[in-house]
């Protein structure tokens, strides 16, 4: 769904913004998920995501699905704080201890899906997210500059790596 003119940026105030924010929260959140396991990381790059959006709302021309605008606003904050966290040395400060964790073989099966996402390249992990989100291939190309035929191209290799990668 293309944005209305209506939509235009010019139109965006705080409850505007809320609103925006409160329908596109949970994309938000899977994006930077994606990216940290702590919670206190996620809720960072949440909120990282949500000042990149609040100051970029005057340069969206609508061209292209608020949706998509979003993921990208996302995926280029949290690609860039991985980035400058790993250049800075950090000593996580973690208990190793979840009393919440489920050790059902099903969650299992879902860490270790995740711990393999987490092991890929940043774009990789950009276009797994993306497909594992039920986005087609010309949304997914759209979102992180590529063709839909290179998502599919790079989505099998991706495949193919979450499988031999142990």
């Amino acid at each position: 769904m293309k944005t209305r003119k209506q939509d235009s940026p010019a139109t965006y105030g705080e409850h505007e913004f809320t609103v925006l924010v409160e329908k596109h929260k949970g994309t938000i959140y899977t994006v930077c998920y994606m990216f940290s396991k702590n919670n206190d990381e996620i809720n960072d790059l949440f909120q990282e995501v949500l000042i990149n959006i609040w100051n970029g709302l005057n340069r969206f021309e609508g061209k292209s699905d608020i949706r998509t605008w979003i993921y990208r606003i996302a995926l280029n904050t949290c690609i860039s704080i991985e980035r400058k966290n790993k250049r800075r040395k950090t000593i996580p400060l973690d208990m190793d201890i979840n009393l919440y964790e489920d050790t059902d073989s099903d969650t299992r099966q879902v860490k270790m899906l995740y711990d393999r996402i987490n092991r890929l390249k940043p774009f990789d992990r950009a276009i797994i997210l993306l497909w594992l989100e039920n986005i087609p291939y010309d949304e997914i190309g759209d979102i992180v500059g590529i063709s839909a035929k290179n998502v599919s191209v790079k989505l099998s290799r991706i495949r193919d790596e979450l499988k031999n990668n142990k």
